[in-house]
């Protein structure tokens, strides 16, 4: 009959992976949102040690990121591409805007420009590693737009100047205290930055979009799921709020972790706090280069990386002066910045010629490990 076949059908569908609630239980990801109540029960007993407590809030947080990367991206097909940019930079990074922001109000600076670094260095390395390796197990060789490659990196070259600059003037004009000139050369670097990321926009999206052209000659059909705009606005607003949440929590237990696992503030921030923050992105950029879709993994990649420096980094200074208990300034340790110079030029050296294979994969993620370990043997001294 036709009513029974009819049934079928709409079981079928209700078990099919392509509807909404298929969709979301059939995600691995989405599993791990069950680590949001187990945290905020955790944070309720008495004999909770702080690292439990930091590293189940650390778990709750990446599938929240993922969330907000997804809400984000269907936002922004429905929008063009300037405004779909603009969302990009405001949510793409919302996780790790979210921490250094609850990092700037419990007065953890040290933290904060920590993650700031950690980030860059996790997307370069880590991240773009994670994904050649892996990219290039499948596939012997893969190509990507060498001219976005060089544009990418020439925008973070100027993002580690950037960083440099504040840095050796506190070195050599105000080695004990934050003097009136250091604090106005940070603001107008945080407001130049934000100058030249709103420029980055509208040459890549606009003037000179060819440029960021992918050079794959195929094109794989698309069958995502597309949101409404409503479901894709209340889950950005709903995931926005629980990463403030778990935030909190993460933040609140970082110092006693750090106590107890042996691991500074530096450590944890450009660590721990700096991978978990660009959980979701990084998972996109690997996923895309397991497809062959290595202009995408490296836009990714990159592009976080820029919008962090470029757009993150100015942001968080601005916003320091209004929530937290003194202003936060760009001046990094002498191993930040080598770092963070090393992490350029590799990432420069590695994608310059448009080509990637696993081997390159393994010498970024050996170059990450060496970066790591040195950061968690490193005494705790100032500068």
């Amino acid at each position: 009959m036709a009513t029974a076949d009819q049934a079928v059908a709409e079981l079928h569908d209700v078990e099919s992976p392509r509807t909404p609630l298929g969709s979301f239980v059939r995600s691995p990801m989405n599993w791990m949102l069950l680590f949001i109540p187990i945290t905020v029960a955790l944070e309720h007993l008495a004999h909770v040690s702080a690292p439990v407590l930091f590293f189940m809030a650390a778990l709750a947080i990446v599938p929240i990121a993922a969330q907000i990367v997804g809400a984000t991206e269907q936002l922004s097909h429905r929008t063009g591409d300037a405004i779909g940019g603009l969302l990009n930079a405001t949510f793409g990074n919302a996780p790790e805007l979210i921490i250094a922001f609850v990092a700037l109000k419990a007065g953890l600076l040290e933290m904060v420009r920590a993650s700031l670094v950690g980030a860059i260095l996790a997307n370069l390395m880590l991240a773009l590693g994670v994904s050649f390796l892996l990219g290039g197990l499948r596939f012997h060789e893969q190509r990507f737009n060498q001219t976005a490659a060089r544009a990418y990196s020439t925008m973070m070259f100027l993002a580690a100047v950037s960083m440099t600059v504040p840095s050796a003037f506190s070195r050599v004009f105000g080695p004990n205290e934050v003097i009136r000139q250091e604090q106005l050369l940070n603001v107008g670097i945080a407001v130049m930055l934000l100058i030249a990321y709103a420029l980055y926009i509208l040459f890549s999206l606009r003037t000179h979009t060819a440029s960021f052209a992918s050079v794959e000659t195929g094109h794989e059909a698309h069958h995502e799921e597309q949101w409404s705009v409503a479901r894709a606005v209340i889950t950005l607003l709903a995931a926005s709020a629980l990463a403030a949440w778990m935030s909190e929590i993460l933040v609140g237990a970082a110092e006693e972790t750090g106590k107890a696992l042996g691991m500074s503030q530096l450590f944890i921030g450009i660590v721990f706090v700096a991978i978990v923050g660009g959980a979701a992105e990084s998972g996109s950029a690997i996923a895309m280069a397991r497809k062959n879709k290595m202009d995408l993994s490296v836009g990714i990649v990159s592009g976080s990386c820029i919008q962090i420096a470029l757009f993150v980094a100015p942001i968080l200074v601005l916003a320091s002066y209004f929530v937290a208990p003194k202003p936060l300034e760009l001046a990094f340790g002498r191993a930040e910045i080598g770092s963070l110079f090393i992490a350029v030029a590799i990432g420069s050296m590695v994608s310059g010629d448009g080509q990637s294979n696993w081997y390159k994969g393994v010498q970024l993620i050996t170059v990450y490990a060496i970066i790591a370990l040195m950061f968690y043997l490193m005494p705790q001294l100032s500068g």
